[in-house]
């Protein structure tokens, strides 16, 4: 694959980032990329010390960074596996980013693996001594095909500026102290686990409520009871730190409220976006909170597939300020990626503003408030995840199959439905979701099955790989609810009756063995 993507530069004038999030094998993987670079006629490599750059920081660096030499760069490699834990035993993933600081496109990504099939050898330049990145600086040598330069820089220093430089841009992981401790003044004692390290401390870097267990138990939302009074905000980031979890005192944000309340508070409370917003944006599965805000607030608002790129494209097109996605993701457009810090220092702004009056004594607006204050503007979208792993791949494609034939009769939906549970509302559009894309018109199909119901509510039905391991079926749930007196409702109690409207209708049990989901989100 690298190869490929070091052939699609002009000879000698490639700049190309090369860092990550620590895990095991990365120094090593950084020493490769470096030697096959210079082999292949890359002029220079932008390294963050020890290896360490978050997924939104390379988006910034190819963006904002300009060498000694006037060099900006023209893509880079991330060294990550994001969702997935680390060390000797766990997973490596390498991902290419393009000169906007997005993710490559899927024409990019489908060449580069055409090619992987045809490859027969690949330049390495060996003689090359390894780098030292622990130390910042430019170190020189004579490459094949003449001066190449690695370029050792401070991971923080670039993305503190720029964060500096409109308000609110952040990074994670290795710069927490920098930003919240040395910028913002907080107490290193607010800082859990910001120690990088190659298997994530032996636990999974996720980050929400099943995996970040010490930060959930601190917040009060633990199974034990402790009579230690919680903080009022915590919040998490993932491995590559693209991802958040925001938290309030005993109380979880869900990614999909949390994308919508940053968009509508967005221009009073955030000095970045006080000019206004260019429109919003989500991927499909994520909850239709922000569609309403969007529709309130008169702004242009777009469904994507699931994949940052996507939203990439509004965002150089000047279509999209903020977008977000289920799966804990949130960003806006002073990067291409999204930004799990980012996120983080936007909910403190929104938390400045609404305490902005309250700064003397008197109760603080809490984050429940703001939650709970959003609901009961915009209307509540009670929303879980049901993820059924390893499931026979046959099966699971059979099931997809048995629902897009379904589809093509919203009587017999309904009778499903009624038959299953009287008080849930009549389905009035079933699809497959396909994406045209409104800047370069390329076409995105067979991304999920809907089916949307006549209050609000939605079903989808995602496939997630095929390989001989078996395959992950994904079915969302979410139930609108716009009662202001019925918003403060048990999430599981609320969505029970959608639940076995989805169960029965899409035969999971019957097509899938399974009498119950691998894990609940």
């Amino acid at each position: 694959m690298s190869i490929e993507c070091f052939a699609m530069f002009p000879k000698m004038s490639a700049t190309l980032v090369v860092s990550g999030d620590g895990r095991y094998y990365s120094k090593d993987a950084i020493q490769i990329i470096i030697k096959m670079s210079a082999a292949n006629g890359v002029r220079r490599v932008w390294v963050g010390q020890n290896g360490l750059l978050s997924t939104p920081a390379v988006s910034a660096v190819i963006r904002e960074r300009v060498g000694a030499d006037g060099s900006k760069a023209t893509g880079a490699f991330i060294l990550t596996a994001s969702h997935n834990p680390g060390g000797p035993h766990e997973d490596f993933g390498i991902k290419y980013n393009m000169g906007n600081g997005g993710p490559a496109p899927e024409a990019i990504t489908d060449k580069i693996f055409e090619n992987t099939k045809t490859l027969t050898e690949y330049l390495i330049a060996d003689d090359l001594p390894n780098v030292d990145i622990s130390a910042t600086g430019i170190s020189s040598f004579e490459g094949p095909e003449g001066q190449f330069d690695v370029d050792v820089f401070d991971s923080a220093s670039d993305y503190v500026k720029l964060m500096n430089y409109d308000a609110l841009h952040g990074v994670a992981g290795a710069y927490a102290n920098r930003i919240f401790v040395e910028e913002l003044g907080a107490q290193e004692s607010s800082l859990l686990n910001c120690v990088p390290k190659e298997d994530f401390g032996g636990g999974h870097p996720d980050p929400n409520l099943t995996y970040a267990k010490e930060l959930v138990a601190r917040m009060g939302l633990g199974k034990s009871n402790s009579e230690v009074e919680p903080p009022e905000f915590g919040a998490a980031a993932d491995g590559d730190a693209d991802r958040n979890m925001i938290l309030g005192k005993r109380f979880f944000v869900t990614p999909s409220d949390s994308v919508a309340i940053i968009a509508a508070n967005a221009v009073d409370a955030i000095p970045y976006f006080s000019s206004g917003l260019k429109g919003v944006a989500r991927s499909m599965p994520t909850s239709a909170a922000l569609d309403v805000v969007a529709k309130h607030l008169n702004l242009k608002f777009f469904e994507v597939p699931t994949g940052w790129k996507f939203f990439g494209n509004l965002m150089d097109a000047g279509m999209c300020s903020i977008c977000g996605e289920e799966s804990f993701g949130t960003g806006s457009d002073h990067i291409r990626e999204k930004d799990g810090i980012w996120a983080v220092l936007a909910w403190l702004s929104i938390l400045a503003y609404k305490n902005k009056d309250n700064l003397n004594g008197n109760k603080l607006v809490t984050v429940e408030d703001i939650v709970r204050q959003h609901w009961a503007t915009y209307g509540r979208h009670y929303y879980t995840r049901y993820d059924y792993e390893n499931v026979d791949a046959g099966a699971a494609k059979d099931l997809m199959a048995y629902l897009v034939k379904l589809q093509s009769s919203l009587d017999e939906i309904d009778i499903i439905v009624k038959g299953a549970r009287s008080d849930v509302s009549n389905v009035v559009n079933a699809d497959e979701f396909e994406y045209k894309d409104p800047v370069d018109g390329s076409i995105s199909k067979h991304q999920g099955i809907r089916f949307l119901f006549q209050d609000g509510s939605r079903l989808v039905f995602r496939l997630s790989g095929t390989g001989s391991e078996g395959a992950t079926i994904r079915l969302y749930i979410e139930q609108y609810e716009k009662d202001s007196s019925k918003t403060g409702r048990d999430s599981q109690e609320a969505l029970a009756p959608l639940v076995e409207v989805a169960l029965k209708l899409s035969k999971m049990q019957e097509f899938t063995g399974r009498s119950a989901p691998t894990v609940i989100t």
